[in-house]
């Protein structure tokens, strides 16, 4: 289909906004999202106790799906985080207890509950936990009912499977079994929901198609959509920084950081998948050029912050960004870590204060952001680590302000 050929808001949205990047049975998929309510879903795994930007893409689409008039479902993958999905890894995923899922999976529920209306109604959107039904089957029942359905040449063409072979890295059977998994959960939701549409990322694609195809071969019709690999300007992974991933169950000014330091180039693209803000609106604000192009991301941080955390926390975000890169100020409301002060006897170094400000994973990341001036201690530039000491504390804070570049500041306490 030409871009100008989708009859449903639906896709008309996504293809305007720059969600699209394959579907399958594309007029079928049109005319039912043209024609009446359709049911969509994705799925995500509870590996952490919450989510990261690298997800929100994911999250939108299901805010988009029913902004259009139709019903998203949240599938939480209790059964599957069991097995791990191999997609884009080259080692086997640390297996978590029950307790553990569950835990993460509480803690990744309250998010959504930012982005879409949960409720009763037909379009409202649902949360269901594939533990539910994966966890029912006997082992010998599942290779019967669905094991002659998937062809081990098919799976071994997978994405997920192939790039892991080239590479050489092992690939246990547990893994080997997650899109058969993957796939019983359409089927499910199809059965049990009247779910015909998955999405997911350009990853999924053979995951989302495996279970797309085993619907039709029961009768039913069903249909597979998925986003772009989304990377930053930069070639960077999406959500991830220097100092690690950006959590959606966060503070809110690092998050808003987050959306305020985003390229240049990216502002027009993350405006369109990441707000709702107008079109028009938005190419207005992608035209701003120089240092006019700092209030578009400020108006993007604004717009992404407030979705997840509200008007006053992006209002609170904003101001203490503002008072610390703009007017020299410390605010109160700059994100605080604290430090036990057996703890902070241990080591008093400048390196550990920069991995306790989260912007190092180890003492030896610390030492090379050091050694590339991007360490600041109380506006100080430290090149080499050393000791400091109590009477360098803040007054007004009883803290250490910890700057990494030019827009990453912390206030370090030891308690």
């Amino acid at each position: 289909m030409t871009e100008t050929a989708f009859a449903s808001t639906f896709l008309k949205t996504l293809k305007e906004r720059g969600y699209i990047h394959q579907i399958t049975h594309t007029d079928e998929l049109d005319e039912a999202a043209r024609n009446g309510v359709i049911s969509g879903y994705i799925g995500f795994d509870a590996t952490a106790p919450s989510l990261h930007v690298g997800s929100l893409i994911q999250i939108m689409l299901l805010r988009r799906l029913q902004q259009a008039g139709h019903r998203p479902v949240v599938l939480m993958g209790g059964a599957t985080t069991k097995v791990g999905d191999p997609t884009g890894k080259d080692a086997s995923r640390k297996l978590l207890s029950d307790d553990e899922i569950a835990a993460n999976i509480a803690g990744i529920r309250t998010v959504f509950e930012k982005f879409l209306t949960f409720g009763d109604g037909p379009t409202d959107a649902i949360m269901l936990d594939n533990d539910t039904w994966l966890s029912r089957f006997g082992y010998i029942e599942f290779l019967r009912q669905y094991g002659t359905q998937f062809t081990v040449n098919r799976m071994l063409a997978f994405d997920s499977v192939k790039l892991r072979l080239e590479r050489e890295q092992p690939m246990t059977f547990l893994e080997f079994n997650y899109m058969l998994m993957q796939s019983v959960d359409f089927l499910e939701l199809y059965k049990a929901q009247g779910v015909t549409l998955q999405m997911g990322g350009s990853d999924q694609w053979g995951n989302i198609t495996s279970g797309v195809d085993l619907i039709r071969r029961t009768g039913g019709r069903a249909f597979g959509l998925t986003t772009p690999l989304l990377t930053t300007a930069s070639g960077a992974k999406m959500g991830k920084t220097a100092s690690g991933a950006v959590w959606l169950n966060g503070e809110p000014y690092d998050y808003w950081q987050f959306w305020r330091n985003v390229d240049d180039a990216d502002v027009g693209r993350f405006l369109r998948l990441f707000t709702d803000l107008p079109l028009d609106e938005i190419a207005r604000l992608e035209r701003l050029q120089g240092a006019e192009i700092n209030e578009a991301k400020k108006v993007l941080a604004d717009a992404c912050t407030s979705m997840l955390h509200g008007e006053a926390g992006a209002a609170t975000a904003r101001r203490a960004s503002e008072q610390a890169f703009e007017q020299g100020q410390l605010s109160a409301d700059l994100p605080v870590i604290e430090l036990a002060k057996d703890e902070w006897e241990a080591a008093r170094s400048t390196r550990a204060l920069v991995k306790a400000a989260g912007f190092a994973r180890s003492l030896s990341e610390a030492a090379r952001h050091m050694a590339g001036h991007a360490i600041r201690i109380n506006d100080e530039l430290i090149t080499e680590d050393r000791l400091h000491g109590y009477d360098e504390l803040l007054p007004e804070h009883q803290a250490f302000k910890v700057q990494f570049g030019k827009k990453k500041i912390v206030l370090v306490r030891p308690v």
